[in-house]
């Protein structure tokens, strides 16, 4: 799955953009032609951090490239959604640092584990955001979830 996504991927882009050859996405990710061939002709597969790589230049989720989802992009936020969740991040953080004794089993938290519990709390945000835009019709939305 993972070479047929490719191929299709990169003959989309060349068609907006004729660079978008197996040897020029080759180059960007760091490996000869052949490699990368090689990918998309399912014989070889590449190492997770190449992968990574080709999600970004393809601006899909590493999910969609091998075939374990049909949704090219996870979040689909828009820049709005972008901004809204950047601020309800705000607002979280404030409160957490706001408040007095904030600990877990009796222990201070750590700084590592304040923004372990930020990275939990962003993913929640971002979850919660695409169910409802998913689930909601846009004439029940807020204006703010628009």
């Amino acid at each position: 799955m993972l070479g047929k996504r490719l191929r299709q991927l990169r003959e989309e882009k060349k068609k907006d953009n004729s660079k978008f050859t197996q040897g020029y996405v080759a180059k960007l990710i760091g490996v000869a032609r052949v490699t990368y061939t090689s990918y998309e002709n399912g014989t070889k597969q590449p190492p997770i951090e190449t992968v990574n790589k080709l999600a970004d230049i393809f601006d899909v989720s590493t999910d969609y490239l091998q075939g374990r989802s049909d949704t090219k992009k996870l979040s689909g936020s828009s820049e709005k959604d972008e901004k809204d969740i950047a601020k309800r991040m705000e607002q979280i953080r404030e409160d957490l640092t706001k408040a007095d004794g904030l600990s877990f089993h009796g222990e201070p938290l750590s700084e590592e584990a304040v923004e372990s519990l930020m990275d939990a709390m962003e993913y929640i945000v971002r979850q919660t955001k695409m169910i409802n835009k998913k689930y909601i019709p846009k004439k029940y939305r807020k204006d703010e979830d628009q």
